[in-house]
């Protein structure tokens, strides 16, 4: 059996996903991330190959993604999280255009060409509160649990605004919303939004497409999705795992890597 890996370290969570020589998935598994990383993607590796009857000596090559793609010396290649995602979501959807990815410390948007090639990418790195993991935070002060957060966010009423830009600012607003009385329900929906509003802003620095394909663990929470299709005024195409975009993506251009080198 010809196995091929894509190894996507990330800050929180290191995925690994697993296709055979036609491109076809056959295992998307994900682990907390954690030092060291070499162990640590050696043994997601195994779990991985182990899950579907196979064995290291199945595995014909492995490629990397994610902040801590250069830790592991046995890769056969590495990708940025850009161009990974990016031919992620062209997989998953093919009609894929524009590409967001709102992770746990940044967001960014992508504009792709048909396949996935990587036309022009912006990104959003100057505070938390324009990434995912301003919405833990928010959980944590609302002492709600994270995976409670999208349906909670589905059924604000009357979002409340969450205005400014910095982290600690807007993690005040919130405290003051409780203080006042608002409800879980419309705090979360105004904390979506205002996610929402800043992806916006990325995705018209390299012009709106209407294809527009949601990667990473915010795709999970359904409050999410329709804050940005309401702000974007577009469907959102999200798929089922939508964490294992890069993974995914790494593992088909190790791939056609393969493929071009064979030939």
């Amino acid at each position: 059996m010809d196995i091929i890996a894509g190894v996507d370290l990330g800050s929180r969570s290191t995925k690994v996903v697993l296709v055979d020589r036609e491109g076809r998935q056959l295992v998307a598994q994900a682990t907390r991330t954690r030092p060291p990383l070499i162990e640590l993607v050696d043994r997601a590796v195994d779990e991985a190959l182990a899950s579907i009857g196979a064995g290291r000596a199945d595995l014909r090559y492995i490629a990397t993604t994610g902040f801590g793609r250069s830790s592991y010396p046995e890769r056969d290649l590495q990708l940025t999280e850009v161009t990974a995602a990016a031919y992620g979501a062209a997989a998953l959807f093919p009609d894929t255009r524009c590409v967001l990815d709102i992770g746990a410390q940044s967001s960014r948007a992508v504009k792709i060409a048909p396949g996935g090639r990587v036309r022009e990418f912006k990104s959003n790195e100057k505070c938390a509160a324009g990434a995912g993991g301003f919405v833990e935070r928010a959980a944590k002060y609302l002492e709600t649990e994270l995976a409670e957060v999208g349906e909670l966010s589905m059924h604000g009423e009357n979002p409340v605004a969450i205005s400014s830009v910095c982290a600690v600012l807007a993690e005040s607003e919130i405290i003051n919303h409780v203080s006042r009385g608002e409800t879980r329900e419309n705090i979360l929906r105004g904390v979506h939004q205002s996610l929402a509003e800043r992806a916006v802003l990325l995705v018209k620095r390299i012009g709106i497409e209407e294809a527009v394909t949601l990667v990473g663990g915010m795709g999970y929470q359904a409050g999410m999705i329709r804050a940005l299709q309401e702000a974007l005024g577009v469907q959102i195409h999200c798929a089922a795992q939508p964490e294992m975009a890069g993974a995914l993506g790494a593992a088909l251009l190790s791939k056609r890597r393969m493929e071009k080198s064979a030939a």
